[in-house]
């Protein structure tokens, strides 16, 4: 994946370089930086590249302040009072488990800990410690072995095996602790995919969280990915898994987006030319992800993960105003696919941002011809 982004960002350099220069379709003409006609994103209102919010996919205001006052007095209540507010069945819940679990995975991993310094991440341990039945601060410290696992340990060892079978456990004692919660079952879907469960039995897993929240969109990213090639599944069940959710979700659901997700998680690693994003899969792929943003709930906490996929996917396909169009309502968050596959989130954004910039402006557009 690395070599991947690598052959991606040299490409993208050098078609923001010829855009930059290409000015309309009177030619090509040397647009010197600092100039007034060369592209510059801040003329958008968007953020510098060092002011991007790598934590989260959109705005969450709550959760912003709650995870500031949770790290700063290491006391976890605040979390607690949050997660106990926030409705079961929905995604934000879900975003919220996560965010908490990252945030104490990083704690960790920034310090360790040692014979004279507390590790880090202690207040969701202090969390479960006193208060063992909250169902809330179950999920989090499954969520929190789930992305150790994947950050710390290599799949198919025996320390990867060990952290994925607690995940298990607690996932099991999240689920005991609030029977309507999917979350657990969520979670569960990363540990299946880590270990290897076997179809009948992930079938069984799945069931569980249709069971809890038939439409839920991070649950239905969780199950894409183990129906993945480079998991458990193939290209063909993965898209059919997509296709089958996308065609059976209600008018409003961003699940009309899984597809696109199914397209990314198969691109081919060396294959970076427009022409296979102008493509007719990708070009009904894109669609579906259009009308999911456009039909969908303003508030809808998934937006922003649809919307970040497609400023991806419109920029190689050359839809410079939609690509745009999308950037305007995401552009200050950046924790999401395809960035956060990235070393450098932000720098991965910025870049993709620019060249939208550079195509729109190249082909007639202007902050003016954007909506406000």
């Amino acid at each position: 994946m690395a070599i991947l982004w690598l052959l991606m960002a040299l490409l993208m350099l050098s078609l923001v370089l010829l855009l930059v220069l290409r000015r309309g379709r009177g030619g090509i003409q040397r647009v010197p930086a600092g100039h007034p006609d060369a592209a510059d994103p801040a003329a958008y209102g968007f953020l510098r590249e060092e002011e991007l919010d790598v934590r989260l996919p959109g705005p969450d205001e709550d959760l912003l302040r709650t995870l500031e006052l949770v790290q700063r007095t290491q006391d976890y209540r605040a979390a607690a009072q949050l997660l106990a507010g926030t409705e079961a069945e929905g995604e934000l819940r879900w975003q919220r488990v996560q965010a908490f679990a990252g945030a104490a995975s990083l704690e960790l991993r920034q310090r360790p800990g040692g014979v004279h310094e507390t590790p880090g991440g202690q207040w969701l341990r202090v969390w479960r410690a006193e208060q063992p039945k909250d169902a809330g601060g179950a999920a989090v410290h499954a969520e929190f072995l789930v992305q150790q696992a994947w950050r710390t340990a290599t799949p198919g060892t025996d320390e990867f095996r060990i952290i994925m079978e607690e995940a298990r456990k607690t996932c099991a004692e999240a689920a005991l602790l609030a029977p309507g919660d999917p979350v657990p079952y969520v979670i569960e879907l990363s540990v299946a995919r880590g270990l290897a469960y076997p179809h009948p039995e992930f079938e069984q897993l799945w069931g569980k969280v249709l069971d809890r929240a038939p439409y839920h969109m991070g649950a239905h990213l969780a199950a894409l990915h183990y129906w993945c090639e480079k998991w458990h599944g193939s290209r063909e069940q993965a898209y059919s898994f997509a296709q089958s959710a996308a065609a059976r979700a209600p008018e409003g659901s961003p699940l009309a987006a899984l597809p696109l997700f199914a397209v990314f998680e198969h691109l081919p690693e060396v294959n970076l030319v427009a022409s296979f994003y102008q493509s007719e899969v990708v070009a009904k792929a894109i669609h579906g992800a259009l009308h999911a943003v456009h039909s969908a709930a303003h508030d809808d906490p998934t937006l922003p993960h649809v919307r970040h996929l497609l400023v991806f996917f419109l920029v190689r396909a050359e839809r410079w105003a939609e690509a745009m169009d999308q950037l305007i309502h995401v552009d200050g968050h950046v924790g999401a696919l395809p960035w956060t596959l990235s070393e450098d989130p932000a720098a991965a954004f910025a870049l993709h941002r620019a060249l939208a910039v550079a195509g729109y402006e190249a082909n007639g557009g202007s902050p003016a011809g954007l909506p406000g």
